[in-house]
């Protein structure tokens, strides 16, 4: 499907939503390892530096073939370097979920970020959210408590604490994407982002790294890879569709995180992580629903 005269942009949402599966995938893949690499040694300060360090080849190359490197000029280096610590911590934040919580409900608890991102649109930017959305933050919250199964596996307070403040810094971060994408490209965020966060991640990997066995080494380099990789394959999905088409396709992740739990011994997810699951997911589309109303209505006005 090409493009309306009045949109520059192509348009091809298959392609769109194949490319933000992809990225699931990916990103689902990086976090498991990442809860392997853990138990082999591997510290998180570790894991996140070879993390950004491993993908700035992929991104470099990303760019060379799209704007060029020319495109990679900041303008708001200010804004790059706090988008950078925020992401950090956010990217912490969502590695230690992993570690501390079953994958499934790490993922589940993930799924609240468009929540969060409603509360602070509303807290900061003062942007109008109506009765339609409240509820669904109200509906999302709730599938988070579901989570908490009463039975006899109650998850760790810690984990849970530290992945819902994972959900809520990567929410801060879309706010941030939100302002400096009104001066930069996507190519110029990734780049920045990356190469402002190595000084201090190689700092902390000199001092918490250590000597690893070849299967550990081969999962940093993977961790690296497939996060560079789910970079590309993210920004590509918006540049072929809108947010409201392929958000969906993010909530695929708690399969790719159910299977590949099966395979490092996690066990099949109970039955209220997948009702939690299916209400957060529900909220989180509703809200993106009428984000997504919200923004035609301006356009047609």
């Amino acid at each position: 499907m090409s493009a309306s005269p009045a949109d520059p942009r192509p348009h091809r949402p298959l392609l769109g939503m194949a490319l933000r599966l992809g990225a699931a995938v990916c990103v689902s893949a990086m976090f498991i390892a990442g809860r392997v690499a853990s138990t082999r040694g591997v510290h998180i300060v570790e894991t996140l530096f070879y993390r950004q360090l491993l993908a700035l080849p992929v991104v470099l190359s990303w760019i060379a073939m799209t704007g060029g490197f020319g495109s990679i000029r900041a303008r708001r280096i200010g804004a790059h370097a706090t988008r950078m610590v925020v992401g950090v911590a956010g990217m912490a934040l969502n590695f230690l979920s992993y570690i501390l919580l079953p994958p499934a409900e790490a993922v589940t608890i993930g799924f609240t970020m468009p929540i969060f991102g409603t509360i602070l649109s509303a807290a900061i930017l003062k942007e109008k959210t109506g009765l339609h959305r409240w509820s669904a933050v109200l509906v999302g919250f709730l599938g988070v408590l579901v989570t908490q199964r009463p039975d006899a596996g109650e998850l760790l307070p810690l984990g849970v604490a530290v992945a819902i403040a994972a959900a809520f810094m990567t929410a801060c971060v879309s706010l941030i994407l939100r302002e400096l994408g009104r001066t930069e490209n996507a190519g110029n965020i990734v780049f920045w982002f990356t190469a402002l966060s190595l000084p201090p991640l190689g700092l902390g990997a000199v001092l918490y790294g250590g000597g690893h066995d070849p299967l550990t080494w081969a999962l940093l380099l993977f961790i690296g890879l497939s996060g560079g990789a789910a970079q590309m394959l993210l920004t590509g999905a918006l540049r072929w569709a809108p947010v409201s088409v392929v958000l969906p396709m993010d909530y695929s992740s708690i399969l790719w995180i159910a299977l590949l739990g099966l395979l490092i011994g996690q066990g099949w997810p109970p039955a209220t992580t997948w009702i939690g699951a299916s209400l957060i997911m529900v909220s989180g589309l509703y809200i993106a629903w009428r984000e997504h109303l919200h923004a035609r209505r301006q356009r047609s006005a």
